[in-house]
């Protein structure tokens, strides 16, 4: 028989984290914590050399299937984050405010010092030809 360890995602927002997404993220938001890194439909960014260094809080009108990790948080947030992703963050995540950005860390250290916040309620999805397009002309600018 095996026994896999069940870990349960936490995320701590630092109240000066709390101050700042007040106005920005309703409360009981569907939030999702993502890369902006060219590997999702919620990133801009079309390079791999962008990999895992830049993430994202993502506020969505329902939650997104392919992003099922559940994160137990402080800020009242339906906060998830994808499976295939959940290997680039360890336990004790936390968000702060500080030096006007916000801050992701881990246990490890800092993961983003300049965490955004992207509201995608009213925005249309981009064709995959589209996004293929954009994700081309912007890795041709930032690698």
């Amino acid at each position: 028989m095996s026994y896999e360890r069940i870990l349960i995602m936490e995320a701590n927002f630092k109240p000066a984290a709390l101050d700042y997404l007040e106005n920005k993220i309703p409360n009981n938001s569907v939030v999702i914590l993502t890369t902006d890194d060219g590997s999702n439909k919620y990133s801009s960014i079309g390079a791999t050399c962008a990999l895992a260094d830049k993430f994202q809080l993502i506020i969505l009108n329902q939650p997104d299937d392919n992003f099922t990790i559940p994160i137990q948080n402080n800020a009242n947030y339906h906060l998830t984050m994808a499976d295939y992703e959940k290997y680039l963050v360890s336990d004790q995540l936390t968000v702060d405010f500080d030096h006007g950005t916000l801050t992701l860390k881990d246990k490890s250290g800092i993961l983003d010092n300049a965490l955004s916040v992207i509201d995608w309620r009213n925005v249309s999805p981009e064709s995959e030809k589209d996004r293929l397009n954009k994700m081309v002309t912007l890795g041709d600018q930032i690698c």
